[in-house]
């Protein structure tokens, strides 16, 4: 295909190729990854299961929204001794996975997120009395992560969705989650109770300061430290190079070493999803979207920028870190990949503003991307798109995937990702 971006497809034809397919992943036990492909595919994922329940909870499908059910139940019983959401679940053999080298952070946090979502939609009283002791203890757990107990979870390397990339510490987009999550709970909490959590609606508030406090650089060298910085020399050391990101985007991360200065798409959209962002941040994240960061032929953002290259510092430590064989070459795979997924909640997020247009572009960027073929004619819902080729990567028929264009479609109708 060169550098030609795909076609856009009929945006019903998208709609329904995503539904099919988000129905051939679900089973008895709850949504499958992929319904074809290597075994781990076929597996019960927290995460992968969460968003496309998302999807299915927008979409009102009443067979997909209980399978989002079936997928969190089948979670919860294979909760591990400490509290632990699994990574993922083989129901053929009972082999459960908490995570590769290092745990994954964020199975916890979709697995509240979703069971919240779940229960706000469909007023599921016997199946909320099931997961409120589950619920607990994931929520001891995450705590347990603050490690410090300073209200920021510990996410190792790769600890979250980002799994071969080069993350890890305090890392965004694991924390805005984690607000979501503690409300998800704070919201039930409520509801059976009758009244709130003095303790989690604290810790909540307390969480909102401080990721407007340390992932948002003022602009210039010269500002004011907030007064809720995590670490004041470390935050007077990012503010050196606040020239290259300072009020334009959301930092994506910070150890005791330092901060990390890339642009992580999902964290940026996600703090405009759970209302971090103000108006004025979520106009300068758009507009460094637009200038800088978009892809013009797909209308899609890379999931990080810019891409590392074999001549960036940070080349060897990348071609490192990997599972099995290496993913991240340049504009493939979190190394500038395009991913339907990621750009079902960058829509989620221009309609939610009004931007219509814009979201539209992309709602047909997703489904020109989820319609890439390996020639033999069937669409092919690729992980992510090269970022330059416009060629399919990836695990193909991918369910978030499809749950990406799902979501782009009910959010340009009005309908909220997050209840």
């Amino acid at each position: 295909m060169g550098n030609n971006p795909p076609v856009p497809p009929d945006r019903s034809e998208g709609y329904r190729k995503a539904l099919d397919l988000l129905r051939e992943c679900a089973t008895p036990h709850g949504f499958v990854a992929s319904p074809e492909g290597e075994a781990n595919y076929q597996r019960i994922w927290a995460r992968d299961g969460s968003i496309m329940g998302l999807a299915a909870l927008m979409g009102g499908d009443g067979e997909l929204i209980d399978t989002l059910r079936r997928t969190l139940v089948t979670l919860a019983d294979n909760q591990g001794p400490h509290g632990e959401t699994p990574s993922n679940v083989d129901p053929r053999t009972g082999r459960v996975s908490y995570g590769g080298t290092a745990g994954r952070v964020d199975a916890n946090l979709w697995f509240l997120i979703a069971v919240g979502q779940y229960w706000k939609v469909t007023g599921d009283q016997a199946f909320l009395e099931r997961m409120l002791p589950v619920m607990e203890r994931v929520r001891f757990l995450l705590g347990a992560w603050e490690l410090n107990n300073r209200g920021l979870i510990y996410v190792p390397m790769t600890g979250d969705w980002a799994d071969e990339y080069l993350q890890h510490g305090y890392v965004l987009y694991d924390q805005l989650l984690y607000l979501q999550a503690q409300r998800e709970v704070a919201a039930i909490h409520r509801a059976v109770h009758g009244g709130a959590d003095h303790g989690l609606e604290e810790g909540m508030a307390r969480l909102k300061h401080l990721l407007r406090a340390n992932y948002w650089l003022p602009a210039g060298d010269g500002g004011k430290v907030p007064e809720d910085v995590y670490h004041e020399v470390i935050y007077r050391k990012a503010m050196q190079a606040s020239d290259r990101c300072g009020g334009r985007y959301w930092l994506p991360f910070f150890t005791p070493g330092g901060y990390g200065y890339r642009f992580d798409a999902f964290a940026n959209i996600l703090a405009s999803l759970v209302d971090i962002a103000d108006e004025w941040q979520r106009d300068q994240v758009d507009t460094y979207i637009a200038e800088e960061v978009r892809d013009d032929g797909t209308n899609l953002v890379p999931a990080f920028y810019p891409v590392i290259t074999p001549e960036d510092r940070e080349w060897q430590e990348l071609q490192m870190t990997f599972s099995f064989t290496f993913k991240n070459a340049p504009h493939e795979y979190h190394n500038g990949g395009l991913w339907p997924m990621v750009n079902g909640f960058y829509a989620a997020h221009l309609a939610r503003r009004g931007l219509t247009g814009a979201a539209g572009r992309c709602l047909d960027g997703i489904h020109a991307a989820n319609a890439l073929t390996d020639g033999d004619g069937d669409w092919a819902f690729p992980e992510f798109v090269h970022g330059r080729h416009h060629t399919a990567g990836g695990q193909r028929r991918l369910g978030w995937s499809a749950a990406g264009a799902v979501i782009a479609h009910h959010a340009l109708e009005g309908v909220p990702l997050l209840r």
